[in-house]
């Protein structure tokens, strides 16, 4: 596998990885439209688990089939592709090798009354499956953060130790957090920073806003330029160890294709290193998704 300049760059910023898992990483780095760019599009399919199959698929029924994402993450060129246990294992055989996957290991569901999630899938699984990654949610702020963490510290000890990278989800919510304050630049910068010192490799939060959660954070933040999303994902970065750890942004909500690219634009211009949207390309139908990817893929490329 070729390898850029960029990508031994990013590379060598986790030291302490051993060559199965750097490998792992430059395979996701390299792979598609964006490889070698050090920049990432990913295809996450977690919502079955977390909004219910209607919810998720019905605006485009191809959706329930699991082999139309992995087809969809191919045709598209992405870097990768993350979804549960029985979505990878739906598929495994049938696209063995055409992109990485990354297991999504833990999920929580629609119904849930606590901030938590369950865990349903192993390492062993990541490795029978031919997985590259393996991706794990947790939520500080929640009442069970604690327990989350120590889940993913284990997890990530024995997955760095086969040469898996480590994907997180670092969602704040629950606690005495706000619904407005899930997204707040204090709190998305935070739970990076905690995603960080976590262990992760790559680190996947929404886009901040310019609301201040914490009262403490008010009097710091005063001297910080918060007016755009480009701005704010600066930030994000400089708290993932100042650049020096790979950070994607959500796509969020469903929301117009203007809107979107809008959003992806600034997020570039924020120099993080790409997006891993889901609901806002599988929800479209497939040649409409694949045109708004194309787009995607331009805007970090900057060839738009």
């Amino acid at each position: 596998m070729r390898m850029t300049r960029i990508v031994r760059s990013i590379l060598a910023n986790y030291e302490s990885d051993n060559p199965g898992t750097k490998s792992n990483l430059a395979r996701i780095l390299m792979n598609g439209k964006l490889g070698g760019t050090g920049k990432l599009l990913i295809l996450p399919v977690d919502q079955g688990y977390e909004h219910g199959p209607a919810r998720s698929f019905a605006p485009n029924p191809e959706a329930y089939d699991p082999h139309y994402h992995y087809k969809l993450a191919i045709d598209a060129n992405l870097s990768a592709y993350a979804a549960p246990l029985g979505m990878i294992e739906a598929g495994a055989d049938s696209f063995a090798g055409q992109i990485p996957t990354i297991l999504k290991m833990n999920s929580s569901t629609s119904w849930a009354t606590e901030k938590d999630q369950a865990i349903h899938g192993s390492v062993d699984d990541a490795l029978r499956l031919g997985c590259s990654a393996v991706g794990f949610t947790i939520y500080p702020g929640s009442n069970y953060q604690f327990e989350m963490m120590e889940e993913l510290r284990d997890i990530a000890l024995e997955a760095k130790g086969v040469g898996l990278v480590i994907v997180v989800w670092s969602y704040p919510r629950g606690g005495k957090l706000s619904k407005e304050g899930e997204t707040a630049i204090d709190v998305c910068a935070y739970a990076a920073h905690i995603a960080a010192l976590m262990g992760a490799h790559i680190i996947k939060i929404k886009p901040p806003t310019m609301h201040i959660e914490q009262e403490e954070a008010k009097k710091v933040y005063k001297d910080i330029d918060l007016t755009s999303l480009s701005n704010r994902v600066a930030h994000v970065m400089k708290s993932s160890f100042n650049k020096r750890r790979i950070v994607v942004f959500s796509g969020g909500a469903s929301k117009d294709t203007e809107g979107l690219l809008k959003e992806i634009r600034q997020i570039k211009n924020g120099g993080a290193n790409g997006s891993i949207i889901g609901r806002n390309t599988f929800q479209r139908p497939r040649e409409e998704a694949l045109a708004l990817l194309e787009e995607i893929i331009k805007i970090y490329k900057g060839k738009e």
